[in-house]
């Protein structure tokens, strides 16, 4: 009745006299919180079912209603905690419509706290829904609130929502709620992401911010806008992450948690997300946003702050923006702490991500050794469905640069051209130039026959690649890569003008990363 664990003041108010010594000393319980308030619990769980069982129905219904009053009332600073337990107690009391409103508002307070105890709140409130009966009038709402957010969180927690959502588009349309579909349309997005379908993911994006747009509600767009970004990310398409991340900034007036129903801040990835998209097309500022976004995620939730770092850091380490410092791994690594007390493994991975990435940017072996392992055990995440499967090339290129660092050059060429190829047909083109530049300083470091005439193949696809919005961080790694292809054909006057061109584009720029590498070429 009072659940697994117990105490005897809750006994007390329900009018039990609880004789706890008999029952320990019988064996029946065992004590297992020896405070001012101690705790028992059933010696075994078929004890706790004869004594339930034991009960007349009428009796354990009334119990039942009574012990949800009863945590209300004797724990009311713990009531939003205790959420989930009231709406038990209601549920089994048959009291459906305050049984449901308890899971709502139990996922409401576990959705940025405890993804996976969210999700199993809003599962138990729509299956309330289908004991009402048909004639109510609020059951097409009540189906809808859940089946939303079910649809909107599935990806993370690798769920395919597609069936549910095609629930959901019936129910939105029968009630005529927009707003609702939007919401759970977000959750089609990441599915596509992470699924390796960014082209299909890219079109969801636009086809739902069209539908947000069409709502005009400012909170709903800064909470769904940021699934467009970040998928433009991906696809390198900077203009669109630079105006949807400047919407949403606008929009939130400075609220780090407005729209917070499924990202717990948005404007933090925002930040982040414009901080990206302003060093892609090298405009001043970048660096006071990526700052911004990772102050203002921290103290959020971990997927925010896991998200936050990734673009920061991940992102910024790759594309030679910024140093895979001390700093920088001391702020990874404490969003790796935050991500591990919590349940969500998606943040987990990311921050995993995050980190491997940073470790394989570092001077020492030792360091890149670690990153190795993290980055090796992402992997066989990925092929076990508990990562993004777009994820692999990424970590292919990666562990195959490490791979010829270490003296397997014939082993990691063949990976790394793989990883490379993988990249460009995915559309994940937010990697392509790291990616390519790795490959090409790998095919030049002992150069054979064909392999100078490989990496101008490499250089010149990058350069094709080159869009309108003209990458100013691309155009850095393309005088970069041309140096060190000059350099290998013995062309000292290309390789000085290439050289001397890249210091100084990296100079002005800010790029850490690019301002140590530019150094390092003699």
């Amino acid at each position: 009745m009072v659940g697994s664990r117990f105490g005897p003041d809750l006994l007390t108010v329900l009018g039990v006299e609880p004789v706890v010594d008999g029952l320990v000393a019988a064996e029946l319980i065992d004590q297992v919180r020896f405070t001012p308030h101690p705790e028992y619990v059933f010696h075994h769980p078929l004890i706790r079912t004869v004594a339930y069982e034991s009960q007349l129905k009428s009796d354990r219904l009334e119990l039942h209603r009574r012990l949800a009053d009863a945590i209300k009332e004797r724990y009311p600073e713990s009531v939003e905690e205790n959420a989930a337990l009231i709406a038990e107690h209601l549920e089994a009391a048959g009291d459906l419509r305050a049984a449901y409103d308890w899971h709502m508002r139990a996922a409401g307070w576990s959705s940025n706290r405890d993804i996976a105890a969210a999700r199993v709140s809003w599962q138990r409130a729509r299956q309330i829904t289908d004991a009402l009966p048909d004639s109510d009038s609020d059951r097409t709402a009540m189906r809808i609130a859940p089946t939303t957010m079910l649809c909107a969180t599935g990806w993370r927690v690798h769920s395919d929502i597609s069936a549910r959502f095609d629930e959901l588009r019936d129910l939105c349309m029968e009630a005529g709620d927009k707003t609702s579909l939007a919401i759970g349309m977000a959750g089609l997005v990441p599915q596509h992401f992470n699924h390796g379908r960014l082209r299909e993911a890219s079109q969801v994006g636009t086809e739902l911010m069209a539908l947000v747009e069409s709502i005009g509600d400012p909170t709903l767009t800064v909470g769904l806008a940021s699934s467009l970004p970040t998928t433009k990310f991906a696809t390198a398409e900077m203009g669109e992450v630079l105006r949807w991340s400047q919407t949403i900034i606008d929009l939130a007036q400075g609220d780090p948690a407005k729209g917070n129903f499924i990202i717990g801040s948005p404007l933090a990835v925002a930040l982040a997300l414009r901080g990206t998209a302003r060093y892609a097309f090298g405009t001043p500022g970048w660096r006071d946003d990526l700052d911004l976004a990772l102050a203002t995620a921290r103290g959020t939730d971990p997927w925010s702050f896991s998200l936050v770092s990734m673009f920061a850091y991940a992102g910024g380490i790759q594309n030679g923006a910024l140093l895979a410092d001390d700093t920088a791994l001391r702020d990874i690594e404490e969003a790796l702490r935050i991500a591990e007390r919590s349940s969500d493994d998606v943040a987990l991975n990311t921050t995993r991500l995050t980190l491997g990435a940073a470790l394989m940017h570092r001077d020492s072996p030792a360091d890149r050794e670690r990153g190795s392992a993290v980055l090796q055990q992402l992997r066989d995440a990925c092929l076990n469905g508990q990562f993004y499967l777009t994820m692999l090339p990424a970590l292919d290129w990666y562990l195959g640069r490490e791979r010829a660092r270490r003296g397997d050059r014939d082993g990691a060429l063949p990976v790394m051209h793989r990883a490379v190829d993988d990249l460009y047909l995915s559309g994940q083109i937010v990697h392509w130039d790291a990616a390519t530049g790795a490959l090409v300083e790998t095919l030049l470091e002992r150069p054979r026959e064909d392999d100078v005439a490989k990496a101008q193949a490499a250089i010149a696809r990058l350069a094709a690649l080159q869009s309108d919005e003209g990458l100013v961080i691309r155009e850095v790694w393309l005088t970069r890569l041309n140096a060190l292809l000059a350099q290998a054909r013995g062309d000292d006057k290309g390789y000085r003008h290439h050289r001397d061109r890249y210091r100084a584009m990296a100079t002005s720029l800010g790029f850490e990363g690019h301002i140590k590498w530019a150094d390092a070429m003699p």
